[in-house]
């Protein structure tokens, strides 16, 4: 898998939300930041900050997200850490879609509360797209990040 080769060299990134018609968030907005990236063993952490503004706003609110992004021969488990190592949450297995190395998706969708949470990610010349979906009794929502080496 390439992803491997990229993830430790990932700088910034980009992403726009929206809410689809069942969404009663109207979480729609764009946002971009810098990462910091540590290597641990088989595992790459994304320390992620930025902004996020949401559609309509002149002022943006600041953003932190840390993911764990283990390795592993046949899968990457992604990890959620923003609040810690000790109150890590495990989000889902990526591997491999079919013949393509270079799409990666969930095994199975992580369920937070009702809310169901997948993801599709596609491998691009100077980093990865990364596909967020939630559905919930009252989510529709869509993330598209860009993860970019430059």
């Amino acid at each position: 898998m390439r992803l491997r080769s990229i993830l430790p060299k990932l700088s910034r990134f980009a992403f726009s939300a929206r809410s689809g018609q069942a969404s009663e968030t109207g979480w729609n907005g764009q946002g971009e930041g810098t990462i910091e990236v540590a290597r641990e063993g088989c595992s790459i952490k994304l320390f992620e900050s930025g902004i996020f503004t949401l559609d309509g706003q002149n002022r943006g609110v600041p953003m932190r997200n840390v993911y764990r992004w283990d390795i592993h021969a046949d899968r990457i488990a992604l990890s959620h850490e923003r609040r810690g190592v000790a109150d890590a949450v495990s989000l889902f297995d990526l591997v491999i879609d079919g013949s393509d190395d270079d799409t990666l998706v969930n095994v199975e969708a992580h369920q937070c509360a009702a809310d169901a949470y997948s993801a599709r990610l596609a491998v691009q010349p100077e980093g990865f797209d990364l596909e967020w979906r939630i559905i919930g009794p009252r989510k529709d929502e869509r993330l598209l990040y860009h993860y970019r080496i430059r």
